[in-house]
């Protein structure tokens, strides 16, 4: 039995509105972009539409760029794996900025594979922002 082959797009890339990850509900767009001011709770990100693949295994990652944990080691990188849940479905990856914001600054890049294969690939590129003294 032939499967049928999936269809991705990214159909949104930029800044969001707060994400709550205890919701279904996708975090509102506000504006396409890939360059993020360094700003603590500054959302960011792509939503992906996925047809034809429910069920299958979803993995992403978010890498950082070279962002110290709290002993000063460089956190690795952020990743997962998620079902896809219907036929026609929307996933949102993203981050925030954090306190510092120092560190943050530099180049996101985000990723989702799907059956080994790179479907979608980002790169945010993260800057400061004057400070108003």
């Amino acid at each position: 039995m032939s499967k049928l082959k999936a269809d991705i797009k990214v159909i949104q890339s930029g800044i969001f509105s707060k994400w709550d990850s205890e919701s279904d509900e996708l975090p509102r767009f506000l504006e396409a972009t890939v360059h993020v001011p360094a700003v603590i709770d500054m959302e960011f990100g792509f939503v992906t539409r996925i047809k034809k693949a429910k069920n299958q295994v979803l993995k992403y990652c978010i890498y950082h760029p070279n962002i110290p944990d709290a002993e000063g080691n460089i956190e690795a990188p952020y990743d997962g794996e998620v079902y896809i849940k219907e036929n026609d479905w929307k996933f949102y990856l993203g981050d925030c900025i954090w306190a510092p914001v120092s560190n943050k600054v530099g180049n996101w890049r985000m990723t989702l594979e799907l059956n080994g294969k790179l479907i979608a690939d980002k790169t945010f590129k993260v800057h400061s922002v004057p400070s108003n003294s």
